[in-house]
């Protein structure tokens, strides 16, 4: 999987967009052949460093591959190596497409070796050392990219065009995406620090939409009227041989002028090619020595109108679900998650104090913006109710359940505590929001194990939930204690706030032999 998304990786723009399979980018789906994704890196990387740290404790010497896999690992392997220096110095534009046909040349023996005669049966061995060298390696190539792909604003950059000329790639940036801060926060690149600078400039920049407290896809921004397309500057024709001669000929068929004097390309245009194959077909003795002189001119005078590389398919050309003033909720959420994350990653950087407490406040601020915290006159609908896209014009549309759903789940737990390490079930309450202890008695109702429905008096300054089943109630206390009731009444007192690996199994298992957690937690400021 890491070798697939190498051999298309572009130093300082990303991955390459070059099948017809891209990542989630439906939005940005014309982007694939003049695209590369930053957010597929920004993922890539959080990839490998998972996977170097754990080869790095493996205990493994080595690993068994496919001969032919082997063969694609040493290629790349030995270009990153070779190449390693540029690191230090940047890549030019003709390094960059020296060092991306290097990888594609990799790619491409390694597809037509298997195309043509699939896998040998052949194994062949990878030792773990080579193997944790490479994934570092690997790490300080996106690492440097990811670093030239900082936006003046703070943000980060989420799709980059490639321009492919005879020997170099240029890049040019696209504009700001949600999509990207949320990769480069989930991406363990940032420091806590930066984390924090991401979500101030996030709040600032132009995907923030005040009116629902929530953050855009893209920036939303004013389409030109059909009057406004294909209207060439007069200065553009006037350098143009050609283009003068056949306005003084009346030929119509490349370019025409309206009553109001502006000059146009014909209409029936849909790209370059078309284009070209028109002014091949103009009248060879008339224009022939022109049209070799000037075609690359007027070709290029047709893409700076036009910009077709830019075209970013729905988000940038109508105004509803994904495209412009549209949030897409599923990514707010995962900006949560991301958050989140930061958060819990701040105290294991040795951050000062206040650096969580800002985390913490900026985790709040995302979620006050989702819909099941807002009435239904605001959202546009029951706020329980899913639904996946609010449009820039009208509340929430399009219902359906979309992935949103998983990364709540997930923020929820972790926010109200739940974490396992090492097999055990472990309450970290420091995210917790102290409103969730509520100020009067209550009562807590939940599905038990055994299929009944259990209920559980709670007392002011408690606040309950269940883990796979077994109710969970938290009491605020000046120390950290649990314990675990079981079900013939049998109590285990544990100091602390880790469960032992026994009782975490019974509740793993839903083995129905744990009636109830009662934790005593302490608040954190």
């Amino acid at each position: 999987i890491i070798l697939a998304k190498l051999i298309n990786f572009i130093p300082e723009a990303g991955i390459w967009l070059n099948t017809q399979r891209p990542e989630w980018n439906d939005a940005n789906n014309a982007l694939v052949g003049n695209g590369a994704s930053m957010v597929t890196l920004y993922y890539l990387r959080r990839f490998l460093s998972f996977w170097h740290r754990v080869f790095g404790r493996s205990g493994f010497t080595s690993a068994d591959v496919s001969e032919e896999v082997k063969v694609l690992f040493d290629n790349i392997f030995s270009l990153l190596t070779v190449k390693a220096h540029q690191l230090k110095t940047g890549f030019s534009n003709r390094e960059r497409r020296s060092f991306t046909d290097a990888l594609g040349e990799a790619g491409t023996i390694y597809r037509q070796s298997i195309y043509s005669f699939s896998f040998s049966g052949v194994k062949a061995q990878i030792g773990m050392d080579q193997l944790v060298q490479f994934l570092a390696l690997s790490l300080e190539y996106i690492d440097h990219s990811i670093s030239k792909n900082k936006r003046d604003d703070g943000l980060y950059h989420s799709y980059n065009l490639v321009s492919f000329d005879s020997d170099t790639i240029t890049i040019r940036h696209l504009y700001e995406m949600l999509e990207g801060q949320v990769a480069v926060l989930s991406s363990g690149y940032l420091t806590s620090a930066e984390s924090l600078e991401v979500l101030i400039a996030l709040k600032q920049s132009d995907l923030f939409r005040a009116d629902q407290y929530s953050y855009m896809l893209y920036p939303d921004r004013r389409l030109p009227a059909f009057t406004e397309k294909n209207n060439i500057p007069a200065g553009r024709v006037n350098g143009s041989e050609l283009l003068t001669r056949l306005l003084a000929d009346k030929e119509t068929s490349i370019v025409g002028i309206d009553q109001t004097g502006v000059l146009h390309f014909h209409g029936s245009f849909r790209n370059a090619g078309v284009l070209e194959s028109a002014l091949e077909s103009l009248d060879h003795h008339k224009y022939g020595q022109l049209v070799k002189k000037e075609k690359s001119l007027i070709l290029n005078i047709y893409e700076e109108i036009f910009d077709h590389q830019s075209f970013t398919g729905r988000s940038g050309t109508f105004y509803a679900y994904e495209g412009l003033g549209s949030i897409y909720w599923h990514m707010v959420s995962k900006l949560l998650l991301a958050a989140q994350e930061c958060f819990f990653k701040a105290p294991e950087e040795d951050a000062i104090r206040g650096l969580s407490a800002q985390l913490k406040e900026h985790y709040y601020d995302i979620k006050a913006g989702i819909g099941m915290y807002k009435s239904p006159g605001l959202y546009g609908a029951f706020p329980t109710d899913a639904y996946s896209h609010t449009p820039g014009n009208s509340g929430a549309k399009q219902p359906g359940m979309t992935g949103q759903v998983k990364e709540d789940v997930l923020s929820r737990m972790r926010e109200l505590g739940v974490t396992i390490k090492a097999g055990k079930v472990q309450f970290d309450t420091s995210l917790l929001n102290h409103a969730e202890f509520s100020d009067q008695d209550g009562q807590f109702t939940y599905l038990a194990i055994d299929g009944k429905i259990g209920h559980i008096h709670l007392s002011a300054n408690q606040l309950a939930f269940t883990l796979c089943q077994v109710p969970v109630i938290y009491s605020v206390s000046d120390r950290k204690e649990i314990e675990v009731i079981f079900n013939g009444d049998e109590v285990l007192r544990i100091k602390g706030d880790s469960l032992d690996l026994k009782s975490s199994n019974m509740i793993f298992n839903r083995s129905g032999e744990i009636y109830q957690l009662r934790v005593s937690v302490k608040l954190h400021s």
